[in-house]
């Protein structure tokens, strides 16, 4: 028979549950607590083997209780049972020790199973909770991947020489490799070069990826508009149409000829 102390501060909520667990087989109800001051008193006299936690509630919340709890009593497992799925209240309970953390709209038979899953050791969450919790971990990761995308600006900008951070700034900008080199006054073949040699520096495999990360590294801004190291626009800088627009082969080589080296106007 599993233990149970259950915890909640609206009697009719103890007394369904209560019932609930009666009504299936191998549950021993050991005792009810109205709030967390009283859960931990029945706690330490009762020795549950599950404790169905309540969480906002008089005199002692049921996080804290959850708590103290367990700091007397490690094997106990603590299950929340709430109507509350915000932040706060998750990550307190779990970090405060609940094994699983179930709200209050579920099935009972759900109930039912996650008792007896508890008393065996197996965490377990609401679905609407473990959306939560892989939301924030996703937002936290990506929070993550920002900073380390700026710690390794400068590094990254390091590798590349002023000429292949200039013509990776135009790459970003939507550019040929014929248009870079008409700007540049460069021959298309000098342009393919210093493409590839940025390309190979900064472990990209297209010119999609290297347009993306010369707007990581602040060589494009938000408008795909090459900017000089101050952060300043170049003038007159960009395609037309200021979108992203590689060559019809993918490479950015729009079929120029590549050895001519156009030559400045005179």
């Amino acid at each position: 028979m599993i233990r149970v102390l259950v915890v909640d501060d609206q009697a009719l909520v103890r007394a369904g549950v209560t019932l609930l667990l009666r009504t299936a087989s191998g549950f021993d109800i050991v005792g009810e607590a109205g709030d967390g001051r009283e859960a931990v008193r029945l706690a330490e006299r009762l020795r549950p083997d599950v404790v169905l936690m309540d969480l906002r509630m008089p005199r002692m919340d049921g996080i804290e209780a959850t708590r103290r709890i367990l700091d007397q009593h490690p094997a106990t497992r603590v299950l929340v049972l709430t109507t509350f799925a915000d932040d706060a209240n998750i990550y307190g309970a779990l970090g405060a020790g609940a094994i699983g953390y179930l709200v209050k709209d579920g099935a009972p038979e759900d109930l039912v199973d996650a008792v007896g899953r508890a008393a065996r050791g197996e965490p377990l969450l609401a679905s609407a909770v473990l959306s939560r919790i892989v939301s924030r971990a996703l937002r936290a990761h990506h929070q993550e991947t920002e900073r380390e995308a700026d710690n390794a600006r400068p590094s990254a900008r390091r590798l590349l020489s002023v000429r292949e951070r200039e013509v990776l700034a135009l790459v970003g900008a939507g550019l040929s490799n014929a248009e870079i080199a008409a700007r540049m006054h460069l021959g298309v073949t000098t342009v393919k070069t210093h493409v590839s040699a940025a390309m190979e520096k900064l472990g990209l495999r297209n010119r999609v990826q290297a347009a993306v990360v010369a707007h990581r590294l602040g060589l494009v801004d938000d408008e795909f508009r090459p900017v000089d190291p101050d952060g300043r626009v170049r003038t007159g800088s960009g395609r037309d149409s200021g979108h992203l627009g590689p060559g019809r082969d993918g490479t950015g080589d729009d079929g120029a000829g590549d050895d001519a080296d156009p030559q400045p106007a005179r």
